[in-house]
């Protein structure tokens, strides 16, 4: 069965998920194809119909993820009006994706942050969709005045990223005590007095 195929499965998207839930909670090392299955309502074997070993399910789930989550933040910039407000869209919807989906922000968290050979192209890709909207932003907002033009795109580009991510693990270490969708414009507003022109604000 193809991927294409395998991503409309309603099985293959529940063992997805059961496999988010297990690596979050156990961590890839320790968790086993066994404690995904249990979770995900499958036999063991039914794994095997799917996905090659417990290597190729962490490589789809980052794969599923990225598609489906930058699907939607593609919609959501193109909703914005104006540079501005495209930004404080993706900022807010990074934040509210994460929040709804504790378990993939954990295990994203914890790859990214070691690097895992296994999904290094799948970071890559995530990344790279990510810098794509925000150049697309900066650029928007220096045509419109107001963002400044005199900034390093890709310096700007890795600071927003960055920042975005810092406020996700700090949530993540809270135990998601708060709303983490409640800092998405405190963020945005400290962002623009950064790259802003002067006086533009989450308002402009």
């Amino acid at each position: 069965m193809g991927r294409t195929a395998n991503q409309s499965n309603d099985k293959y998207r529940r063992i997805l998920d059961a496999a988010g839930a297990v690596f979050s909670r156990r961590g890839f090392y320790q968790a086993t194809v066994s404690e995904i299955a249990r979770a995900a309502g499958v036999a063991d074997g039914t794994i095997y119909l799917y996905f090659k070993s417990k290597d190729d399910i962490l490589v789809q789930f980052f794969h599923f993820k990225t598609k489906q989550v930058f699907t939607r933040f593609r919609e959501e910039v193109d909703r914005g009006d104006g540079a501005v407000d495209k930004l404080k869209r993706l900022i807010r919807h990074h934040l509210a994706a994460f929040q709804a989906d504790r378990h993939m922000a954990i295990v994203y968290q914890a790859e990214t942050r070691r690097y895992s050979r296994l999904v290094q192209d799948q970071i890559r890709e995530m990344a790279s969709l990510y810098f794509e909207l925000l150049a697309e932003i900066v650029e928007q907002g220096q045509q419109e005045g107001v963002i400044r033009k005199d900034l390093y795109l890709g310096l700007v580009k890795r600071f927003l990223l960055g920042a975005v991510e810092e406020v996700i693990s700090t949530w993540l270490m809270s135990g998601g005590k708060y709303d983490l969708v409640t800092m998405a414009d405190p963020l945005a507003d400290l962002i623009l007095r950064g790259i802003g022109t002067p006086g533009v604000t989450v308002d402009s």
